[in-house]
């Protein structure tokens, strides 16, 4: 049986397949990354980071001095 592109299907089949991106370390454990799971290497990790973003675990840090920015401004003109 041949296919489209000329090979056999047991060609194809003993064909190794590269990896579309080099494997990562785990942002949550540091173990290598699947491609099933990229950036993590387990849906665990994946499920321990959603559960951060979810519960306010990750939040971008904010000054006072940039808070009192807005309450200076006047566009009277």
């Amino acid at each position: 049986m041949f296919i489209s592109n000329g090979l056999k299907v047991e060609e194809m089949t003993d064909a190794k397949v590269t990896p579309l991106r080099k494997a990562q370390p785990c942002p949550e454990c540091g173990r290598p990354s699947t491609r099933a799971s990229y950036p993590f290497c387990s849906e665990r990790c994946r499920a321990v980071d959603l559960n951060r973003w979810l519960v306010g675990g990750y939040a971008i840090p904010v000054s006072e001095e940039e808070d009192n920015q807005d309450e200076d401004f006047d566009d009277r003109g």
